[in-house]
């Protein structure tokens, strides 16, 4: 039945190349030079990110670090699925964290929402209980306007597809990376995964977490509810597809990968949520000679696939 959690989806993992830190340090440092003017990248204890301006669910990223992708595109293009609907409070038993803290992008709980959305993932699980603090936003059908609102602790589906972020929330060493003023084309979770890809090549390396858009604006888009007729190209998505100009301080989470290790991955997928009412899947900073970006990510040893497509495509994985 549409709505149902779906039990006991097939799972597949796989392990990630992680490097040394003091590695990445130097190649990050190096590439994201050819994207912006001004970049530092550290090796440091992560703060407590449960405070302002992060206002995540738990306090770090260590802690046998995962990513985990739920579903994809093809359960909702070129027609949604709507027996795709899955539990988070399963998702750490399923990558072998318990207790569990979940970050990331995915399509929130259109059961609940009775629209199709965005889902900021920020939950934490111990014990089998849940201490929420995901946002879904969903179009205004009044206005267009964005409305975004926080889920209940006794609310954790989500649906059709997820790319979480998954470790025990402890406290340890991450990549910080601050970048300010965006010189190049790509956005700033684009010009990580392609300076990664570019030096280890084959090797895919994973990674996750957190990162603050603290000056400018973003364009970000929410999806409307679901479309009637099959929307098959990536333009047909662009016109489907409704976007935003969204203003600092957003706070986004998600994952991204630098090679797919043969598991079909959507290799970005971050979202962002703000405490002004504003949030979705985010593209590009829009105000580039001013952008700043702050980030704190953990690599991921493993990446959990969790009920792959069995058919799959290309589309709307930008």
């Amino acid at each position: 039945m549409a709505g149902t959690v779906l039990k006991n989806p097939p799972v597949a993992h796989k392990p990630f190349f992680v490097p040394p830190l003091e590695e990445v340090v130097k190649v990050l440092s190096n590439g994201l030079t050819s994207n912006f003017a001004k970049v530092e990248v550290d090796i440091v204890d992560c703060p407590d990110l449960t405070k302002e301006p992060f206002t995540l669910a738990c306090k770090g990223l260590g802690g046998k670090p995962r990513l985990i992708e739920v579903g994809g595109p093809p359960y909702l293009l070129p027609l949604v699925k709507r027996d795709k609907v899955y539990d988070m409070k399963d998702l750490g038993k399923l990558a072998d964290v318990e207790p569990a803290f979940l970050i990331g992008a995915g399509a929130g709980p259109w059961p609940y929402a009775g629209v199709n959305c965005e889902m900021m993932v920020n939950l934490e699980v111990k014990g089998g209980n849940a201490n929420n603090h995901t946002r879904i936003s969903k179009v205004n059908t009044k206005d267009g306007s964005c409305i975004l609102e926080r889920l209940p602790d006794s609310e954790t589906r989500c649906a059709l597809l997820a790319n979480i972020f998954c470790s025990e929330g402890k406290p340890g060493k991450v990549l910080k990376v601050s970048c300010k003023k965006r010189t190049g084309k790509d956005d700033f979770i684009a010009s990580i995964r392609k300076t990664l890809q570019a030096h280890y090549k084959e090797k895919a390396v994973g990674l996750g977490g957190t990162f603050l858009l603290k000056e400018g604006k973003a364009k970000q888009h929410i999806m409307p509810d679901f479309s009637t007729t099959p929307v098959n190209t990536d333009e047909e998505v662009e016109k489907w597809l409704h976007f935003y100009n969204m203003s600092a301080p957003l706070i986004a989470v998600g994952t991204l990968a630098s090679a797919d290790p043969g598991l079909d991955l959507r290799l970005q997928h971050f979202h962002s949520f703000s405490h002004h009412g504003e949030g979705g899947h985010y593209h590009i900073d829009t105000e580039p000679d001013t952008v700043e970006y702050l980030g704190y990510f953990s690599l991921a040893e493993y990446v959990y696939r969790v009920d792959q497509p069995a058919e799959t495509h290309h589309v709307g994985r930008d």
